[in-house]
């Protein structure tokens, strides 16, 4: 008696227009979060992407689903551009200031905050992205002063403190109002933290640890 053959497992993969939907949701979530805050109806961030509302709950189950996805996306091609920065030119202050900018047209300083006690600030996801961005950054930091372009007398934390008060109004302020300002005035500060130094730093350089204990 011949034995049947046994059946292939199949691997399922999400197809390419499922995956063009969730990343039209993505980017229309982000634009709409910058200019109107996190509270912005699903039904109209649906609109804008183009979809209808069942595609998104299928994609996101809920909000936070959703505003995890967009911070994540958003740390995620942050640290890509440092890192392409950084193989590409070989200097490490010029990836710095890469991510810098780039971070600032991502609006990671009005994105970030919508983690709030509300969500789970230590998800898995975000922990990730978290963390492949600061060790990035400390590491780019430290190239840098290493080959003596950076002033010693900064961390990862002030670094960190000035992107998001130089990249503000945040969401739901009027922020694209004030883009000709942002790159201007980062600029300025990225310029204060090249060596040699021309100050003495008042205090002590803010560490990462003590920014997520305030």
């Amino acid at each position: 008696m011949q034995t049947a053959p046994t059946a292939q497992r199949k691997v399922t993969r999400p197809r390419a227009d499922a995956l063009r939907n969730r990343e039209r949701i993505v980017t229309a979530a982000r634009e709409m979060f910058v200019e109107y805050g996190p509270d912005v109806p699903l039904d109209e961030i649906a609109r804008r992407a183009g979809v209808g509302n069942a595609t998104v709950y299928r994609n996101f189950p809920d909000r936070d689903a959703l505003v995890r996805e967009v911070v994540c996306s958003v740390m995620d091609r942050t640290a890509r551009a440092a890192e392409s920065a950084l193989t590409e030119t070989g200097d490490a202050f010029e990836a710095l200031e890469h991510f810098v900018h780039t971070a600032a047209d991502e609006r990671i300083s009005a994105l970030c905050p919508m983690i709030s006690s509300t969500f789970d600030q230590h998800h898995p996801d975000l922990e990730a992205a978290r963390v492949r961005v600061e060790e990035l950054i400390a590491g780019i930091m430290e190239r840098a002063r290493t080959a003596g372009q950076l002033r010693p007398d900064v961390g990862v934390g002030d670094l960190m403190v000035a992107v998001a008060q130089l990249s503000r109004p945040p969401a739901g302020t009027g922020c694209l109002s004030a883009d000709r300002f942002v790159h201007r005035h980062l600029q300025l500060f990225l310029d204060g933290l090249r060596a040699p130094a021309r100050s003495d730093l008042p205090g002590t350089a803010a560490t990462l640890e003590e920014l997520r204990q305030s």
